[in-house]
């Protein structure tokens, strides 16, 4: 069969094949669509369900069961653990990311400068660490010995540079045309100024990218809390979450009727505090978006 597009005046016949390619394509697509929305649709419909109805469902879940309650968010933001978990994740996405940015964006600054002549020694070492690192009791030790054990900055510091960021900003930096720097220089710039001045307005879009990224990692950030964190009230809301799950599968392998109503009561808190803990990227990505795509799509035309 032919695989050629007949053009008749306006229109575009499309052979059986392109057709059935397109049928195929479009499937796929929502079958990832499905794949991925559905969880989250199935937590948000969980969170305003009734407790009993939900425990006693078997199977998808396409709408809220019983009365729509709000119960499981009050109970959630009346947690002290969590609201002072949400002010914890909150300063370390500030914190993190502006230090996490500000430190990508000198790095990969002076991997692109040409009369450094360690340039590539120093490239070179930073992709190693992508795929080779201490291991975490070497980690540990200096976190400890260094004297951040135990305080909010060991949940930043130690991952305060992304390696992988600081590529995708290189590779941007590399697209800044020489002749805009040369002109700076003999203008009288300084390193600083060439790189506030022209390299960072120039590089918004991939900025936008690496200030995302950073954000998102350290609000899901809970691993450095679980290694170096003791005092609970520098716990994020990523470690509260993970305590509540924990004590859902023990309070559930229990037996008895005094069990029951708590059973209930944390199965609706699980996912309200998960669909709590999701809204502020969520509302935060669409602001973003368009300097992520743009920022991607170039870093890896570029690259």
């Amino acid at each position: 069969m032919s695989e050629r597009v007949l053009i008749s005046g306006r229109r575009i016949r499309r052979s059986q094949g392109e057709r059935v390619f397109g049928v195929f394509n479009i499937l796929f697509i929502l079958l990832l669509v499905t794949v991925t929305v559905y969880p989250l649709l199935y937590t948000l419909f969980a969170s305003f369900s009734d407790a009993r109805a939900l425990l006693r469902h078997e199977g998808m879940l396409l709408a809220p069961l019983g009365p729509y309650t709000l119960q499981g968010y009050r109970m959630t933001f009346s947690n002290p653990n969590i609201l002072s978990g949400f002010v914890i994740t909150g300063l370390m996405v500030a914190g993190g990311t502006a230090i996490g940015v500000c430190m990508t964006m000198l790095g990969a600054y002076v991997v692109t400068r040409k009369n450094f002549r360690l340039r590539g020694i120093m490239m070179k070492a930073i992709i190693v660490t992508m795929f080779f690192n201490g291991g975490i009791i070497p980690t540990f030790f200096v976190v400890r010995n260094v004297g951040l054990y135990n305080s909010f900055w060991s949940m930043i510091i130690p991952t305060a540079l992304n390696t992988y960021n600081l590529i995708i900003l290189r590779t941007f930096f590399l697209s800044v045309p020489e002749s805009l720097e040369e002109s700076a220089l003999l203008d009288g710039a300084n390193d600083l100024q060439i790189l506030f001045r022209i390299f960072l307005p120039l590089s918004l879009p991939a900025i936008a990218v690496i200030t995302l990224y950073y954000a998102v990692d350290y609000w899901n950030a809970w691993y450095p809390a679980l290694l170096y964190i003791r005092d609970r009230k520098l716990y994020p809301l990523q470690m509260f979450m993970r305590e509540l799950l924990i004590q859902n599968e023990s309070v559930e392998s229990q037996s008895g009727q005094q069990m029951v109503s708590e059973v209930y009561t944390r199965e609706l808190v699980k996912y309200c505090t998960v669909i709590v803990s999701t809204v502020p990227i969520m509302v935060l990505y669409p602001f973003l978006q368009k300097y992520f795509v743009k920022g991607v799509m170039i870093g890896a035309i570029k690259g």
